[in-house]
Formats: C-alpha cells, structure tokens, sequence
C-alpha cells in the first residue's frame, strides 16, 4: 500500500515548515493528495445516477481541431459545473482544481495521474467553446431536461411556476450592462422561472437597463411546451405587479394556467373598496386587522374582465392602511387566493441563495455570450444542489441552504490514497458523519433504481 507514485503535482518534498508557538508541530504540504472538496464526490454520484452531466455530451458541440482536445469536452463541462457547485465562480481557481485529486476524479480523468484542464484551457472552453450559439441554446434547454428527469421521481400533480428578476452588479464595461435606476447601480438584468420545488426551470441573460418583464415570452414558451403534454393536473402561476401584463393574463389563459399575478393599485380600484378604507369609530385595535373583497374588473387594455381580490391591512400604530390587489383566475376564497401569492417571496429566497452560495452574479467576461455562458453554468449547478437537498438530503438536515450545504458537506478535508486496483478517499467527519453519508449514498441507489423502472 502506497501514496500515488511519486511526486504527482510535480512539487518538490522539502523539509517541513516550523511554527514558533510549538516546536513539535511541523508542516507538509500535498496538494495533489489532498482536497477541501470532498464532498463533492456525493454530487457526482447523484449526477451519474440519474444521468444529468451526461447529456452534455449529445448536447452539446465540440469547436476544437486538430490536437487542442487533450480534454474531452464532457470533463471540461463537469469541472465547469462541479467547480461551481464548490463555490468556484470563475475560472480563476481552474488551475489549482486541476491538482485536485476530488475534482480530477469527478471529471471522469481515468488516468488518475493525469490533471484536469488548466486555467487558460477552461477560459478558452467557456469563453469560445460554449459561448457558440448551439452550445449556448443548449446550455438554456438543459435545465429543463434535467428538471424532467427529475420530475418522474417527485411524482407530483401539479405544477407551480414563479417568474422573477434581478440584479448581477458589474464593475467593469462588460457588454450589454448599464445602468439599472430601480436597483441603483451597473449591472445586468437576468430573468428567471422557478417551479414550486426550487428548480429553476430557465433563466435568460438580459441588458441591464430592460423593463423586469422584457422578453417574458422568450423565456417562459419553452417551459410552457415542456409541460402541454405532461399530463399535470393543474398548473399554476405568480407574478409580482411587473407582469401584469394583458398579454400574459391571454397566454396563461390560453396554456390553462391559473394565475395569480400582483396588480399596481389605481383609483378606480381603491374605489371599487372604498367603505374598506375608512377607519372604524372607536379606538383602533392593538392586533393586525385584515379585510378581503373581490370584484370584476376591465382595465382598458384587457380583452375581458377578470376577478380581482383585494387586500386591506391596518397596522397599529400606522395611519393608512395597506392596500393590495391581486388579478387571478382561481375560484378559491380570498383569503386562500393571498396565501397561494403570498408563496411567490420563495421565489425570491430562491435568488438569494443563488446569488450566495453559487454566486451566479459573478459576471465579469467582456462579452455578453461569455456571461451568458456562465451564467447558464451556474444555473446548472443551482439545480444539481437543489436536487441534492430535495431528494436526497436525511429529514435531520433536509433544512439546510444550500449555503450550509456547501460549508458544511462540500468542504470537507480529504486525502485520496491509491492502491493498485483501488482509490480510497478518507473524509473528516465532521459535520456530516459516517452515518448520514451511508444514508444519503443508499437514497441516491434508490433513485437511481426508481428511475430505471417501467
């Protein structure tokens, strides 16, 4: 039994280094045979078993002649992809995860002596390679392909989609940014659809100075044609006010969805409920006191009236009330009709996690297809947490963001040893002991052997 054979990194073994407050403690670097991403292995294993990175390769076209392909394009794709998921945004880190004996396993190198792609290489793959128009419409369907394969496994008779956007500040004079008034500052101006499980269905890179509601078709046609023949029960939408848009109410109508979208507040509905918004004699109540009407309503552009329910909340100590009006075509209470619209600030806490733990506003390329290439990556990685943590996670941690999914399960101390038939990765245990990693490797199997049945 052996470490790998010789010096694999190409480093030179010194002599340790020594610390002043302990003279017994010495220090030895190996960083061919260690990793602070072991955790990542438990990603990949959920990614082979239900096939997902696997797609890139009929997916996705290969730009490169001649002797330029030492990698294959699929091992570049999954150290793009896993990198991200280990909190890696860019490439800048590609050359030292190219040493990194967790991530040159997942990549699929079989020589396990080999590196993975260096730092230029993975520049010249994300930034030219993916950044074709192919490979860049294929990285925006696969999101969706993946959630299918998904979707067979979760079971679920309906579907609940949630548009939104957002802001990738930018410091630089990428192309395609400016200046967005709403959010204050340079940026872009990324769209997204989630479903109700956190997926994120698809996303679309936008100039920063658009209205948060251009393109909406673009971006929500494809995932409206997945779903027409799912054979879903029902399907459902939410939209802040920025989509109340007549032609999106006729679209979902037509594509037999129910809507409940936010509408901006007007004179002529305050004074549909008008008797809601004077104050009732007699000393105002120390709790919340909320106050529901629904009416027909025919704004000039709408091609016919639709039910609007409003919303009025007196707060203590406030001297005007709260006033909310919700367009919908769902025929439940209105109270009901809040609570399923209220739901759409998950869409939200969807983002943030996004922009936290897989920091997808990490655009810094020159280009825009560069940025949109990245930002698809990190799209893709989302879902492969997201994944991770629905179907995977043990009920003891199945709270976990995808933040503490990433500190507390991804970094994690490893050293691979290799043996002649064999590579043993030893972990830390830490926060995530023996058990629960037993646990969570047996329900990957059963998804895998759920999948695969008839």
């Amino acid at each position: 039994m052996s470490d790998f054979r010789g010096d694999v990194a190409g480093e030179s073994i010194s002599a340790p280094l020594k610390v002043g407050f302990d003279r017994r403690l010495k220090l030895q670097f190996h960083g061919a045979k260690l990793s602070s991403d072991g955790g990542l292995f438990l990603f990949r294993e959920l990614d082979d078993d239900l096939g997902l990175t696997g797609m890139a390769s009929w997916e996705l076209r290969d730009n490169r002649t001649g002797r330029n392909a030492r990698h294959d394009l699929l091992a570049m794709f999954r150290q793009s992809l896993f990198g991200r998921v280990a909190g890696y945004e860019d490439v800048n880190d590609a050359g030292r995860l190219s040493r990194d004996p967790v991530m040159r396993l997942i990549a699929g190198q079989r020589d396990f002596d080999r590196f993975a792609a260096s730092e230029s290489q993975m520049g010249r793959f994300e930034t030219n390679t993916l950044a074709l128009q192919k490979n860049l419409a294929a990285l925006a369907d696969l999101s969706g392909k993946w959630i299918d394969r998904v979707r067979q496994l979760r079971k679920r008779p309906n579907l609940i989609l949630d548009i939104d956007s957002s802001e990738s500040p930018v410091h630089g004079s990428q192309e395609g940014s400016a200046y967005n008034g709403h959010f204050g500052c340079n940026c872009y101006h990324p769209l997204f659809v989630f479903n109700q499980f956190g997926d994120l269905e698809r996303c679309a890179l936008r100039p920063g100075n658009v209205h948060s509601a251009h393109d909406w078709q673009a971006l929500l046609d494809p995932v409206v044609k997945r779903y027409r023949w799912s054979g879903l029960w029902r399907k459902y939408f939410r939209a802040d006010a920025a989509f109340a848009i007549p032609e999106l109410f006729d679209y979902l109508e037509a594509n037999e969805f129910g809507y409940a979208i936010r509408l901006r507040a007007n004179k002529v509905l305050q004074r549909r409920i008008a008797w809601l918004l004077k104050r009732r004699p007699g000393r105002p109540s120390n709790n919340v006191e909320r106050h529901y009407a629904n009416f027909t309503y025919q704004a000039n552009s709408w091609s016919k009236p639709r039910r609007v329910v409003a919303k009025v909340e007196w707060h203590p100590g406030e001297l005007f009330p709260r006033v909310g009006f919700v367009v919908t075509t769902l025929t439940v209470s209105d109270e009901r009709v809040y609570e399923f619209y209220n739901l759409r600030g998950t869409a939200e806490q969807y983002i943030k996690e996004g922009k936290h733990a897989l920091k997808w506003t990490r655009l810094s390329c020159q280009t825009f297809k560069a940025n949109a290439v990245r930002l698809q990556l990190h799209a893709l990685a989302y879902n492969l947490s997201n994944f991770l943590r629905t179907l995977v996670l043990p009920n003891s941690i199945a709270d976990w963001s995808l933040t503490s999914l990433r500190d507390r399960m991804i970094k994690i101390g490893a050293k691979a040893i290799q043996h002649a038939r064999s590579i043993i990765l030893q972990l830390a245990e830490v926060a995530v002991p023996r058990g629960l990693w037993s646990q969570m490797l047996a329900t990957i199997a059963a998804l895998k052997a759920k999948a695969q049945a008839p």
